[in-house]
């Protein structure tokens, strides 16, 4: 297996590992960037995207992927295609193998990794996806103003989303599959004391219908077997995200659901050189705006660990 040594490492694409590259360029660290499995990220699912500063008109996901790529080239970062498979933080020189074939030597390694929402598994959830269907609801809700919209969840995030939809939608359909939430009480109460908010318990979704944008939802009452159809022309889905971390485990430590722990107010992780940014670290916000701010948290944390090595390097 051959072998090539950097000083800067950036495992993912997405607003965060572009945002890094662009910092950790400008600062001279010369950053590789491999983009992974899917090369930028969650938004290149995303049809238009309304809510990242600087673009007054908004953007489709790919395009502002596109962008956010050629301007992090412009300052010297070498993008390649290729995905982490495994990972060696024992030492003060982290190993990476990419694609099984290749180590990366590094000084410092951003991970950006990102999250990977879950789904329900339609074929027509899929198909839709991005003309209707979102796992999204403050990224996209916007879009459905004055409509009527479903949304598919149990938890404190299913309930947030259905009432930051409640405040622009007409209806807002809450389809629980068992008979009670998983949500806190408080956040269960305020679902349901929220006049267009319908929660739907025992249901599970049949089939989310349209042909090319979402024109409604069969669902199923899993106690009395009754089919209905739901008017709705968006579809929410709001049942977890999984963070792209699990080639890390045993290396960074980690919350129970896998996302990855910093240091509060930095992107530092307990590996010294190793730091976290995105959507990987993030299970609170997951927006664009908040992943590019740490990423560049943590080019800027990687150019202060490499100037310390150096100057305590010149102090000896």
């Amino acid at each position: 297996m051959s072998v090539e040594r950097v000083s800067c490492l950036i495992i993912g694409s997405g607003p965060a590992g572009y945002t890094a590259a662009i910092y950790a360029s400008r600062a001279g660290l010369k950053p590789v960037l491999y983009q992974g499995s899917q090369p930028g990220g969650q938004l290149m699912i995303t049809n238009d995207v309304e809510n990242f500063p600087g673009y007054p008109d908004g953007i489709v996901g790919p395009q502002m992927m596109e962008d956010l790529q050629k301007q992090a080239a412009r300052f010297g970062a070498d993008i390649r295609f290729g995905m982490a498979t495994s990972v060696d933080f024992g030492g003060h020189i982290h190993k990476v193998v990419i694609d099984e074939k290749l180590t990366i030597e590094a000084q410092t390694v951003i991970i950006s990794t990102g999250a990977s929402a879950k789904w329900l598994g339609l074929p027509s959830e899929a198909r839709l996806n991005g003309n209707g269907v979102s796992a999204c609801a403050v990224c996209d809700g916007f879009f459905f103003r004055g409509q009527d919209v479903a949304i598919v969840g149990a938890g404190d995030t299913a309930c947030e989303e259905a009432s930051y939809l409640s405040k622009l939608c007409n209806k807002v359909y809450m389809l629980v599959r068992k008979e009670e939430m998983r949500a806190s009480k408080i956040m269960q109460k305020r679902v349901l004391h929220t006049p267009n908010i319908e929660v739907l318990f025992n249901t599970s979704t049949e089939e989310i219908l349209g042909k090319d944008l979402v024109e409604g939802a069969r669902v199923k009452n899993e106690l009395t077997g009754e089919i209905k159809e739901l008017a709705v022309t968006g579809f929410f889905v709001a049942i977890g995200h999984h963070p792209n971390t699990d080639i890390f485990k045993g290396w960074i430590d980690m919350d129970d659901h896998g996302y990855i722990r910093t240091v509060p107010g930095t992107s530092k992780t307990n590996v010294e050189g190793v730091f976290a940014c995105g959507d990987a670290q993030d299970s609170v916000y997951r927006q664009a705006v908040t992943a590019a701010g740490t990423g560049c948290m943590a080019a800027l944390d990687a150019e202060r660990y490499l100037a310390a090595i150096e100057a305590a390097e010149v102090e000896k």
